[in-house]
């Protein structure tokens, strides 16, 4: 028995009340921010196709651009390869398969710009990622301007090319330059860095040097400073000072962003051309002292007028690449086992 009370506080379900519906609520009634659920809603597919291809639409852009101008042209490049193609007459191709690849394989001048790709690439990429990761433990200290300093070291990095090689081409001189009366006070003769083999790939590797250093010190001082306080702390407390903890905390800690700068200079040491052709000309010097592969590949394409030459090498740079990229993938996952 129920009271009168009890009946008006919880009326009946009536036999409209759908199963699972509180009783008393209104009948198809939707709540405020929800899409609908109707399953022949207009805005019901209206909203399941919004949520499934917007991300697509955002996304898109990247893709036309990167077909437009990367994968499109890398594909033209690769058909390009297996051509006999001239500059003169680019409609009159011939098919020749291979034959570019092998005549690259037979050439002296091919190893030779790849073995000055290499020695440059060596020769700037060490010193530079040594003295940007001393230049970023220095910054990483609290230092009274520190924020002017970090500009200054990206400075060099926004200089152009032209400018920046401009600059050495004029200290390197041989008749008047300042290398070369700076030499001449403690007794070296004169070089003649434009005609020389290693003193040329030197000046063009100080070039790569002067511009990045400072964007891998910033690189390497935000990676530093994203490292716990807490470390340096624990280290500080066993006795450790501060070249200890740089080389048992900060080096450590730091090994996928040095891993990172390079493979990423590694990329740029394969790609150099804009130092050395404004240094010493397309040929790289007067007997190719200081050729790289993209010298080499501009030399063939646009002044001798061989595309189908130039596009092979242009491949060949890429399998390059591509052999860093798995080299680095490796290394990497070795990293991640040992940690």
């Amino acid at each position: 028995m129920t009271s009168p009370k009890q009946a008006l506080a919880h009326p009946a379900p009536s036999a409209e009340t759908a199963p699972g519906d509180q009783p008393g609520a209104v009948p198809g009634a939707q709540g405020r921010g929800k899409p609908p659920t109707g399953p022949g809603s207009w805005r019901s597919r209206l909203y399941r196709w919004d949520m499934k291809a917007s991300p697509y639409a955002f996304i898109t852009p990247f893709f036309l651009v990167f077909g437009a101008f990367g994968l499109v042209p890398l594909l033209y490049t690769g058909w390009y390869s297996l051509h006999s193609v001239q500059l003169s007459s680019l409609d009159d191709q011939t098919w020749v398969g291979l034959e570019n690849y092998k005549n690259l394989w037979a050439s002296d001048f091919f190893w030779n710009a790849l073995k000055n790709t290499f020695t440059i690439g060596v020769i700037s990429t060490v010193p530079q990622l040594l003295l940007a990761l001393g230049i970023a433990h220095l910054l990483n200290y609290k230092l009274r301007g520190s924020t002017l300093w970090r500009v200054v070291m990206l400075t060099p990095y926004a200089t152009s090319v032209a400018a920046a090689t401009l600059v050495f081409t004029l200290l390197y001189s041989w008749d008047g330059g300042m290398i070369n009366w700076l030499l001449h006070f403690v007794g070296v003769d004169p070089i003649n860095w434009r005609e020389s083999d290693w003193g040329g790939q030197f000046a063009v590797s100080s070039i790569v040097i002067w511009r990045w250093t400072g964007y891998n010190a910033l690189i390497y001082l935000a990676a530093m400073q994203a490292i716990p306080v807490d470390l340096y702390e624990s280290t500080a407390l066993d006795g450790a000072n501060r070249w200890q903890q740089f080389r048992h905390v900060t080096i450590p800690m730091l090994r996928p962003t040095i891993l990172f700068t390079v493979v990423v200079s590694t990329i740029g040491a394969t790609q150099l051309f804009g130092e050395p052709l404004l240094f010493g000309g397309s040929k790289g010097g007067s007997e190719h002292q200081y050729q790289t592969l993209g010298l080499y590949m501009y030399d063939q394409g646009w002044i001798i007028g061989n595309l189908g030459k130039a596009s092979a090498i242009a491949w060949s740079m890429f399998l390059i690449l591509l052999i860093v990229a798995a080299v680095n993938m490796l290394v990497t996952r070795r990293l991640r086992k040992s940690q």
